[in-house]
C-alpha cells in the first residue's frame, strides 16, 4: 500500500513519517536548512501483522510505502505528482494553526482524486489546550461532510510525546490487509505501468528509474517500455523496493528499477513505464469531471488547463458536452484535447488546474482514450458514456454494448483499460469479482461473438447493420446496374462516417461468413447481383466474343461494338473489363480486347521473328517495324501491341528491340 501526506506547510508531515519509519525524507540540504520539504520524499514501513498483537489470517510481511509531499503554495506540482498515485492518504492539520489555505486545496485535491481511504490527523496535540483541541475536532467533523470524506477518521497525535501514534499504525496496518486483498482481486491481470518520478544512474548498473506502481507487477528479467516509444523495450536487470533487493514488485509498491540498454537522457520524471503489450498514448479523451468548489466561475469549452495525471503534465483544451458549462461542484462530461500525447488508461484519475497553474479547478475520471472528433455529443454519445462509469472492462462492454450500432473490438477494448489485449475472454470472466458475478458477457443472448473473440455486438445492432449494408447495396445496384459493386471505403462511410476501420473489418468479415455481401476487388456486392451480372455478361459475350474474334490482330473498339450490337457503351465497357479479369479476353489499351486465339498467334509471331535466321539481334527480340509487318498491323497499333507484351512480364524493351524474357512461359504453348 502506498501512503501520501498532505496538508499546509509545517503541520509536522515529514516528522510523522519519520516517527512511523525512522526515516527522514528531507534529504536536500536546502530542505534541512529551511526546514521545509521541496521534494517528494519517500520512506517504507515494514512489519507482520502480529507486530501489533492482534491475530490475523494474513501473517505475510507487510510493505507500507510512504511518500512525503511539499506542503507550499508554490510547490502543488509536486505535491500532485506524489499524490496521483497513493491508496491512502494522510491529511494532517496542526492542533495550532487549524484549518489553513493550503489545508483546503490539498483536501479538495483528494477529494477530486477520489481517494476514498485515509485519516486526518491532528498534530501538535502537545501544543494545545483541551478547549482549542474540541474546536478542532468540530472543525475536522465539518471538513469531512463538506469534502464528502466519510471514509476518513480523525486521529489525533504527536510526533513529539508519541500520543496516537500506535493507533495511526493499527489502522494502516488494517487499510493494508484490505488493499492487498482488493489487488489480488481485481488487478492481477493488469498491464504493468509506473509513472516515473526519478531516474538516475549507478555505477555497474546503469539508469535506474523509480516510481509507484500504479497497476500489475514486475519480476527480474521482464522486458518493459516507455509508453511512448512502444517499440523500444528494455530488459530489467534488478529491482529494489526501498534499497531492498528483490525478485517481484507489484501495484502498491515504490520501486526503483534497473534498466539494460535505458539511457539516463532518455528518461525523466513524468514518462510512464510499462509492459510493451498496453503502451498506449491518446490526444484526445472523455472524462467524467467534478469540478472544485473552490473555485469562483464556471468551468467552459475553450478553457486552457493543465491535466496532471501519476507523474505526468500536459497542456489541454476542455470541450464541455451536452452542456454550456459546469459551475464550481457540479460533475458532468467533458472531452479534453491534448496539445501533446498523454499515456492515460480507462479509470485513471486526473486533476486540472488553469493555465496559470495556480488554481486547482476540477478531478475526473477517465471513461474513452478513443473519444471521438465528430458526433461527441450526440444523444447517443451521451448515453453511452453514462455506461462507462463502471469499474470493471466486463462491465463497461456490457453496459455500453446496447449503445454501440456497430459493436466493440475486443482487444481495444483490453488495451484501452491497460490490460494485455491478447488476454483471452475467458481468463477475465474466471477473475471478476463477486460483486460482478451478475456480468454474463459471452453466454447473453443479446451478444454476439466472432468466432476469435475479436468483435462482439448486440445481436440486435448486427441484424440493422445487415439490414442496412444490404439495402445500400440494392440501391447502387439499381442506381449502377453495369458496375459489380461500391467501393469499401465509401460503403463504411454511408453506414457510418464515425466507424473505426477495424470494426468494419470484424463487420464485413462476418457478413461475407454469413454469404450476406460478397467483396472482390476491393467492392462490396449481394450475391444475386453478382449471379445476374455474369447471365448479363454472358448474353453479351456470346455476341460479342465471335465480332471480337472475326477482327482477328485489328478487333473493334468497345463503342463499334456497342453501336453494332445495340448495347450501351458503358455496359458493354465494363463487361469486356469483367471477361478479362476472368482470363475471357486480353485489354491490350483502353477499350480496345482481343480475344485470347489471336493474342497467342501475335506471341508466336514475336517468336517466330526473334528466332529467324535473318535476326540481326543477338538475343531472340523483335522490332516494332518488324512486327509491323508480319501482322500488317500499322505501326502505332503494332507498339501498343508490344507495350502490352512488355507489361505483362512476356517482353522487354531494351533500346528499339523488345526482347522475349529469358525462360518465360507466357504463349508458350499455341493454340491457333
Amino acid at each position: 500500500m502506498i501512503v501520501g501526506t498532505a496538508g499546509h506547510i509545517d503541520h509536522g508531515k515529514t516528522s510523522l513519517v519519520k516517527v512511523l519509519t525512522g526515516v527522514d525524507t528531507d534529504q536536500l540540504i536546502e530542505e534541512k536548512t529551511r526546514g521545509m520539504t521541496i521534494e517528494l520524499g519517500f520512506a517504507q514501513m515494514l512489519f507482520k501483522p502480529e507486530h501489533l498483537g492482534e491475530p490475523t489470517a494474513d501473517s505475510n510481511e507487510l510493505s507500507i510505502s510512504f511518500i512525503d509531499v511539499p506542503g507550499h503554495e508554490k510547490l502543488v506540482k509536486t505535491m500532485l505528482a506524489g499524490a496521483s498515485g497513493i491508496d491512502f492518504a494522510l491529511l494532517l492539520i496542526a492542533a495550532d494553526d487549524g484549518v489553513m489555505p493550503q489545508t483546503l486545496e490539498h483536501l479538495s485535491i483528494l477529494s477530486l482524486l477520489h481517494i476514498q481511504n485515509g485519516c486526518i490527523i491532528i498534530t501538535k496535540t502537545d501544543q494545545v489546550d483541551e478547549l482549542l483541541m474540541a474546536q478542532r475536532r468540530q472543525e475536522m467533523l465539518t471538513l469531512k461532510s463538506q469534502f464528502a470524506m466519510d471514509g476518513f477518521e480523525i486521529l489525533e497525535v504527536s510526533s513529539r510525546t508519541g500520543a496516537g501514534i500506535q493507533a495511526l499504525r493499527a489502522l494502516l496496518l488494517n487499510a493494508a490487509l484490505k488493499q492487498r486483498l482488493s489487488r489480488h482481486q481485481n488487478h492481477g491481470w493488469m498491464g504493468f505501468r509506473m509513472g516515473l518520478d526519478r531516474a538516475f544512474t549507478l555505477d555497474g548498473i546503469g539508469t535506474v528509474v523509480a516510481g509507484s506502481i500504479q497497476a500489475g507487477e514486475v519480476k527480474v528479467g521482464d522486458f518493459l517500455a516507455l509508453a511512448h516509444e512502444p517499440h523500444q523495450t528494455y530488459r530489467v536487470r534488478s529491482l529494489q523496493v526501498h534499497g531492498h533487493p528483490v525478485e517481484k514488485a507489484q501495484a502498491g509498491e515504490r520501486c526503483a528499477i534497473a534498466l539494460v540498454g535505458l539511457e539516463k537522457n532518455k528518461c525523466q520524471r513524468g514518462q510512464m513505464l510499462c509492459a510493451p503489450s498496453i503502451a498506449s498514448s491518446t490526444s484526445r479523451l472523455d472524462v467524467w469531471l467534478e469540478v472544485s468548489a473552490l473555485i469562483d466561475k464556471p468551468l467552459r469549452s475553450g478553457a486552457s488547463v493543465h491535466v496532471h495525471a501519476q507523474t505526468q503534465e500536459a497542456m489541454a483544451t476542455v470541450a464541455v458536452l451536452a452542456q454550456d458549462g459546469l459551475v464550481p461542484g457540479q460533475s458532468g462530461w467533458v472531452q479534453l484535447i491534448m496539445h501533446q500525447p498523454i499515456h492515460l488508461w480507462v479509470t485513471d484519475r486526473i486533476i486540472l488546474r488553469d493555465a496559470s497553474a495556480t488554481r486547482t479547478l476540477a478531478g475526473g475520471v477517465v471513461c474513452d482514450v478513443r473519444a471521438p472528433k465528430r458526433y461527441r455529443q450526440t444523444p447517443e454519445r451521451m448515453s453511452y458514456l453514462k455506461t462507462q462509469l463502471q469499474s470493471s472492462v466486463l462491465s463497461r462492454l456490457e453496459g455500453g454494448l446496447p449503445h454501440l450500432s456497430h459493436g466493440a473490438v475486443w482487444p481495444e477494448r483490453l488495451l484501452d483499460a491497460g490490460i494485455d489485449p491478447k488476454t483471452p475472454l475467458q481468463a477475465l470472466l474466471t477473475l471478476q469479482t463477486s460483486d460482478e458475478s451478475n456480468v454474463s458477457v459471452g453466454q447473453a443472448s443479446n451478444m454476439f461473438w466472432s468466432a476469435d473473440h475479436a468483435w462482439v455486438i448486440a445481436a440486435d445492432a448486427l441484424e440493422v447493420m445487415k439490414h442496412k449494408l444490404e439495402k445500400l447495396l440494392e440501391q447502387y445496384h439499381q442506381e449502377h446496374p453495369d458496375a459489380l459493386g461500391i467501393l469499401e471505403a465509401r460503403a463504411r462511410k454511408a453506414l457510418g462516417s464515425q466507424m473505426s476501420v477495424s470494426v468494419w473489418a470484424h463487420l464485413t468479415r462476418h457478413l461475407m461468413e454469413l454469404g450476406a455481401v460478397k467483396l472482390k476487388n476491393g467492392f462490396l456486392f449481394l450475391p444475386k447481383h453478382a449471379e445476374g451480372l455474369q447471365q448479363a455478361d454472358q448474353r453479351i459475350a456470346q455476341k460479342a466474343l465471335p465480332l471480337i474474334h472475326e477482327g482477328k490482330y485489328d478487333p473493334p473498339w468497345v463503342r463499334d461494338l456497342a453501336s453494332a450490337l445495340g448495347i450501351h457503351e458503358v455496359q458493354m465497357r465494363m463487361t469486356l473489363i469483367r471477361l478479362a479479369s476472368q482470363g475471357d479476353l486480353y485489354q491490350v489499351v483502353k477499350d480496345l480486347f482481343y480475344h485470347p486465339a489471336h493474342v497467342q498467334a501475335m506471341a508466336q509471331l514475336v517468336r517466330d521473328i526473334a528466332q529467324s535466321g535473318s535476326n540481326p539481334h543477338p538475343r531472340q527480340g523483335v522490332s516494332a517495324s518488324q512486327f509491323r509487318d508480319a501482322t500488317g498491323l500499322g505501326r502505332k497499333r503494332a507498339i501498343q501491341i508490344l507495350e502490352f507484351f512488355d507489361k505483362i512480364g512476356f517482353c522487354q524493351r531494351v533500346g528499339e528491340v523488345h526482347l522475349i524474357r529469358a525462360g518465360s512461359t507466357l504463349f508458350a504453348n499455341p493454340k491457333v
